[in-house]
């Protein structure tokens, strides 16, 4: 299973901007799917997570701004960012959890947010 990103790129501070994540490839199941995002020189950290439930949880800073989702059909999901802030900038990757132990990395997009 492979993972697309698409979306990010430069926005002003208040703005907004939807990055999206396609899987393809052979049938899988999965316990979710998430956005994480890395600065230079620091650690990677989740963003939103969507379990195969439906369940939502999201970083404490994004909360209110941030909203992830998923269309099933198109084994899809969504981050929409808005109110963007300039600590917002980031090179941001998609994942999906296949199981504890095995899960797939999409390529990052970078988003920029410009004071």
């Amino acid at each position: 299973v492979q993972l697309q990103a698409f979306g990010g790129g430069l926005v002003q501070a208040g703005g907004s901007l939807r990055l999206s994540c396609a899987a393809s490839g052979r049938s899988f199941s999965f316990n979710s799917m998430s956005y994480w995002r890395q600065v230079a020189g620091k650690e990677r950290e989740l963003v939103a997570r969507i379990t195969k439930n439906g369940i939502k949880s999201y970083a404490d800073d994004v909360k209110g701004r941030f909203a992830i989702s998923r269309d099933d059909a198109k084994n899809t999901i969504y981050l929409q960012m808005d109110s963007l802030k300039p600590e917002d900038t980031a090179v941001y990757y998609c994942k999906i959890q296949f199981s504890s132990r095995h899960s797939n990395w999409g390529q990052g997009t970078l988003v920029t947010v410009s004071s």
